[in-house]
């Protein structure tokens, strides 16, 4: 049964719902105004003890949609609110939250307020509420009921803790201003010279990982392609090649970290020996799409710093990918997807099958979009091999071997904790693991002559 809360009511969720652990958070507005457009953001802030988040990582908004921790997901930017049921969604798994975490808040911002001047009062049957994500029961439910005229940012709610219990507060408080003030309240930066100096550790190197430091030899890593190539029994074929690159605010520190950079530079051996063109071609996506400059041997060096753009701040506190701020914070799987499918069944038809390189962190936002556009694909001779990369929320990414409705199985998928902990042969194994097979049914199917 839901409860309806006022204005600082609070209600007691480890006791209502012992033994829940995943729950949503559902956000929903109205604009008053007919054929009027706001972009009505949601944040969430998770605060340690000091009330301030431990990283900034924990500061969940449309550029970073899941906690550094996994427990937390954003549902993506909504940016009309217009559909029935929840504009935006935070997930969040309480058995994953981390222990300093001790409360989480909810906040609902006006985008460009001020150059708009637009405001709450032109904004109705707004709610949150608090439900149970598995069964979809809602428990507690806050229907704003305040009069806003001037206020542009409203603190909703939070999920905080208490005697190691969770409970849930209805806040409702307004503010004059953006989501840049609940940035300065919650954010603390470090100034360089106020950060401790560590102590020098010496790691020993294990040889046969990965330095993703390190330029990649790429003589050599053809030489270990051709070895897996030869014990799948596909040393001869060849294949179109490309890769398709999460850029999503979730895979900021992947990016600053070299470690995008780095896979790409162990996917151009592969294309080098499949390809027919000895050339990769590359998607990346977030909310949207964009195609770019094809890799070869001679411009894979730095390709990445090249195509994505000079990082530049989001808000004060991320350093992002100028590339990642022009498309955007979501995941919108489904329509990349369907561009590459235009291109080399439309644009650029082809008697050679097509191996699809997919590197992502997870955190699908429409599950059944994705699965149609798979299960579309699979008349097509394209190949999707799906890569998880510090991920924890992969979705439908690890359900894929077994979804139905395919006339073959075209897709599969693993996952990698870090890029430094798996060695050149094992990343080319997972590769090309199931593709040859995949060849060999398309061609009893007719899909590949």
């Amino acid at each position: 049964m839901e409860i309806e809360l006022s204005k600082g009511g609070r209600f007691n969720l480890s006791k209502e719902a012992p033994n829940l652990k995943k729950v949503a958070i559902g956000l929903s507005w109205q604009i008053n105004q007919a054929g009027q457009t706001y972009d009505i953001d949601a944040s969430v802030f998770m605060l340690g003890a000091d009330g301030k988040i431990p990283d900034e990582k924990y500061f969940i908004f449309y550029n970073n949609l899941q906690s550094l921790d996994g427990s937390l997901r954003h549902s993506g930017d909504n940016r009309t609110g217009e559909g029935n049921g929840d504009d935006e969604t935070i997930y969040v798994d309480l058995a994953k939250v981390n222990p300093a975490i001790q409360e989480i808040v909810f906040v609902v911002t006006i985008h460009q307020e001020q150059e708009k001047n637009q405001n709450f009062s032109q904004i109705k049957n707004a709610f949150i509420k608090i439900y149970n994500n598995e069964n979809r029961n809602s428990l507690a439910r806050y229907n704003l009921r305040e009069a806003f005229s001037q206020e542009t940012a409203l603190e909703f709610g939070r999920l905080y803790k208490k005697d190691n219990e969770w409970r849930f507060q209805a806040v409702g408080e307004g503010y004059r201003s953006g989501l840049q003030s609940f940035v300065d309240k919650y954010v603390v930066e470090t100034k360089q010279e106020e950060k401790k100096v560590e102590p020098k550790v010496n790691i020993p190197v294990v040889t046969s990982y990965i330095d993703i430091t390190k330029k990649a030899d790429i003589s050599l890593l053809k030489a270990k392609v051709d070895i897996v190539l030869k014990k799948r029994g596909i040393s001869q074929d060849a294949a179109r090649v490309a890769l398709v690159l999460d850029i999503s605010g979730s895979m900021n520190h992947q990016y600053n970290s070299g470690a995008v950079q780095a896979f790409l530079e162990r996917i151009v051996p592969v294309a080098s020996r499949l390809d027919d063109n000895k050339t990769l071609d590359v998607w990346f996506f977030g909310s949207k799409y964009k195609r770019t400059k094809s890799v070869t041997e001679m411009n894979v060096e730095g390709y990445i710093n090249k195509e994505c753009g000079e990082a530049k701040r989001a808000l004060l506190v991320f350093k992002m990918p100028s590339l990642m701020l022009e498309l955007g914070g979501g995941n919108n799987e489904s329509s990349v997807i369907k561009d590459v499918i235009k291109k080399y069944i439309q644009e650029q038809p082809s008697k050679l099958p097509t191996l699809i390189v997919f590197l992502s962190d997870g955190g699908v936002t429409d599950e059944q979009e994705m699965k149609k556009s798979i299960i579309e694909a699979a008349k097509y001779p394209i190949f999707w091999q799906f890569v998880g990369l510090a991920g924890s929320n992969y979705g439908i990414l690890e359900r894929l071997d077994t979804m139905g409705g395919r006339i073959v199985d075209n897709a599969d998928f693993f996952h990698v904790d870090d890029l430094r902990k798996i060695t050149d042969e094992q990343l080319y194994e997972r590769l090309l693991n199931e593709f040859p097979s995949w060849m060999k049914q398309i061609r009893a199917k007719g899909i590949l002559s």
